[in-house]
């Protein structure tokens, strides 16, 4: 397959291997507005938390009717009601209130589950909806719980802002990355039987551009060591890359393409937040560490 064409200067110029997929600009143009969204969180003292507590649940709406659609089982109204415990005794009790909110969430669908029919019938498929439930939950909701935490650090160079600011723009290199190495230069599969369309040279290009950015962002937003940025744009992008490869191996069980439509060129909310989810939950678990 050729990879180059000549430019009216008669140069080489590089030539996609793969196609991208999807409109680009209107998908610029939705990525931008949910840019700014965020910015605007992260400027108005206190918008982070309530911006949380609405995407939360609407994610765990989403997740759920698919898997609804696909005669999963899960408790629904259990789910939001835990995702919000979770989050909102993460705000005045930090990690112990995050950790109490998850085990009464989780033991709440075990009990929830168990029940749904009654005391005088078994449930039906026990296992694979609970353990799909606090899945869900664990993905979801406690993740989302950590991205909010963030807004509670503000000890030395860790302010909740900055490390909000580096992992959101570590994800963006780390997509922009992989998707532009993956279309010029795509061509070794790193998990075909989970997601065909991911490459090696796409990784490698998000691990490059992930770092890179996480450097800038470390040494001019948190104040620390070129050194420690290479270590958080990394680690970023490994957690970012298998939420993405998660919510594909997600899809694939069920058989669908996006989570759903809610944004034009991007999907479902999931689409977007499969990355930024588990690269959340890893700065949380990098800032935790960086303050002992």
């Amino acid at each position: 397959m050729k990879v180059s064409e000549r430019g009216s200067d008669g140069s080489s110029l590089p030539r996609p291997r793969n196609k991208a997929g999807r409109n680009v600009p209107v998908a610029i143009i939705v990525g931008v507005l949910l840019g700014a969204l965020i910015i605007g969180c992260l400027i108005i003292p206190h918008a982070w938390y309530p911006l949380l507590a609405v995407i939360i649940p609407l994610a765990t709406l989403e997740v759920s009717r698919r898997l609804k659609e696909h005669e999963y089982d899960v408790p629904v109204l259990t789910m939001l009601a835990g995702g919000q415990l979770i989050l909102w005794l993460s705000l005045p009790w930090g990690a112990r209130g995050m950790l109490m909110g998850y085990i009464v969430s989780v033991g709440a669908i075990m009990i929830t589950r168990l029940f749904h029919r009654g005391t005088h019938h078994a449930p039906t498929n026990y296992l694979r909806d609970m353990s799909v439930a606090v899945f869900v939950l664990t993905w979801i909701s406690l993740c989302g719980t950590a991205a909010a935490h963030l807004t509670l650090f503000n000890e030395g160079s860790l302010r909740g802002w900055a490390l909000i600011a580096t992992f959101i723009l570590c994800v963006v290199a780390n997509d922009v990355g992989g998707f532009t190495a993956g279309v010029f230069f795509g061509k070794h599969p790193l998990a075909p039987a989970v997601s065909p369309k991911k490459s090696w040279e796409g990784f490698a290009g998000s691990l490059v551009f992930a770092a890179i950015v996480g450097v800038i962002t470390t040494w001019l937003l948190l104040h620390r060591a070129p050194w420690e940025g290479i270590v958080v744009g990394v680690f970023l992008a490994c957690a970012a890359t298998l939420g993405d490869l998660v919510e594909s191996q997600f899809k694939r069980d069920l058989g669908i393409k996006d989570m759903g439509t809610l944004l034009p060129e991007h999907g479902g909310l999931m689409d977007r937040l499969d990355s930024l989810l588990p690269a959340a939950a890893m700065t949380w678990i990098i800032a935790t560490v960086l303050q002992m």
